[in-house]
């Protein structure tokens, strides 16, 4: 059995080496594209962010860049809609590649590292109400959760493969081979949670990829507590 305790809104101490002083996780979504000629400066730079131990990074391809000559074979409609929650939910009207989101609700457009790192340490001062403890016996994932602040929350589950090389051949990066980490491959809500009784439940999650749980505020806001099962 493995099993990990951490909770919500953590932070990165810097993203140029130095180690943290917080071991819990906090979560980094990339929002890319085969097909952005943008994006491989970010790619590079989660693959950075998917090594450190105090980070989930996960990289979600949309399909938005598709028509101009290159599909992402990663890309899912339905992460395309994720990052227009995520906009709809900060006031935007549009939805750009590279983006990263950070603890659910911070956005940073493009690939800009020094921001990133001064948005986490801002999470650093957030305490998050919600504790979360994930367990894994073969197939069957326990969740166990509680929180001190009762709101509308989903608790998700989410898959992804570590790493993968593609050679691109046509679209704005023709001719390169890229590296994408922790390429999202599936997505599914759990269930809704209101805070008011602890939560115990557990979802079945077969093959090798791992295991990412996430329990975010209703309305694609906060992420208040993540953990990981590689």
């Amino acid at each position: 059995m493995r099993k990990v305790l951490v909770a919500g809104a953590i932070w990165l101490a810097s993203v140029f080496g130095a180690h943290a002083q917080n071991t819990s996780p906090v979560v980094i979504e990339l929002f890319t594209s085969q097909g952005c000629s943008s994006c491989p400066p970010a790619d590079a730079f989660l693959h950075k962010l998917a090594k450190r131990d105090d980070v989930i990074a996960l990289g979600w391809h949309v399909d938005i860049w598709d028509y101009i000559g290159w599909k992402d074979e990663f890309a899912d409609a339905d992460y395309t809609e994720r990052q227009r929650d995520y906009a709809r939910a900060a006031g935007a009207r549009s939805i750009y590649t590279p983006q990263m989101i950070v603890g659910g609700v911070d956005h940073v457009i493009g690939h800009r590292p020094v921001e990133t790192a001064d948005l986490l340490m801002k999470h650093k001062a957030a305490t998050s109400p919600v504790s979360l403890t994930v367990t894994r016996k073969g197939d069957k994932i326990d969740i166990k959760g509680s929180t001190t602040k009762p709101t509308s929350m989903v608790v998700q589950l989410v898959r992804y493969s570590p790493e993968n090389d593609v050679s691109i051949s046509r679209g704005e990066n023709a001719g390169r081979k890229l590296s994408y980490a922790n390429v999202v491959t599936a997505h599914e809500v759990v269930r809704r949670w209101n805070g008011n009784s602890p939560l115990d439940t557990s979802v079945t999650a077969t093959g090798d990829d791992p295991v990412v749980i996430l329990i975010q505020r209703t309305g694609h806001r906060e992420i208040l507590a993540a953990a990981q099962l590689n």
